[in-house]
This record gives C-alpha cells, structure tokens and sequence, in this order.
C-alpha cells in the first residue's frame, strides 16, 4: 500500500482555501450577547423613563403602529409594568424562527409577580431590535 504524502506549503493553502469557502455566521454565543444587551438597554430606558432611548430598541412595525415614543412609553408603562419597571431579570432560552428570534426572559415586576416574558426580536441592518413582547405568569419563580 502506498501512503500519500503531500507537501506542507500545499496542505495549508488547501485549509485555508477550505476556511475562506466556509459559511460564515455570528457565533450563537454572540447573538445571545447583543439580543440580551438589546432587552437589557431597552428595559433600563423605560426605568429612567427615557422614551427616546426605549423607541431606539423598537423595530419598525412597532414604531408604525405607535407612531411616536411617548405613545409606545405610555402604552408599556400602562400595559407591561413587568417589563416597564422590573425589579428582577433572569435570560432563559433564544429560540430560532428563520426570520425572527425569540428570547424568553423571566422578569419580576413592582409588585413582586413573576412572568414569562417572550421578547420577539429582528435583526435589521446588523442589530436587533424588539418586535413584540408577550407575557405570562411565570410557574416557576427567578
């Protein structure tokens, strides 16, 4: 049986060649990071009553159906306390959806109840932005 050998110079320009044709995607360990810090940075607008900052995170279907920050604010504040003033904040599972990405999120809201928070997000021009959130009360406590 003959072995092949083949030269050093010609297995590395095969790897990197390899490499330079592989599909490249965000590492999930990096999509986690900035849809969490996209929740977390709209979550603290809302509790420094910034509604500039909390509109920033909101995708464009919310902004069209809102029209404008202080509508969407009030509408959060009056409707999501949980999310509007959280007092605890747990990140649970992403699930993937082709299009989307949903992020559960356990919170703890001002009067000490606990919810399941379903953060639906969207990527667009490389940065994540909420799409819709839906609640329900959490079985299993932070």
């Amino acid at each position: 049986m003959r072995a092949w050998v083949l030269p050093a110079s010609l297995v590395i320009s095969l790897s990197a060649s390899l490499l330079l044709l592989w599909p490249t995607q965000p590492l999930a360990d990096d999509t986690d990071q900035e849809i969490r810090e996209t929740i977390l940075m709209q979550i603290e607008a809302f509790a420094n009553n910034e509604p500039e900052a909390a509109w920033a995170f909101a995708s464009e279907g919310i902004k069209r159906r809102f029209g404008s920050s202080d509508v969407f604010i009030d509408m959060v504040r009056q409707a999501y306390p949980a999310v509007h003033q959280a007092t605890a904040i747990e990140f649970d599972e992403r699930v993937p959806h082709g299009t989307f990405e949903i992020q559960v999120v356990k919170l703890q809201g001002p009067d000490g109840k606990r919810w399941d928070a379903y953060y639906r997000m969207v990527s667009v021009d490389g940065s994540w932005k909420v799409a819709g959130v839906q609640l329900y009360p959490s079985e299993v406590g932070i």
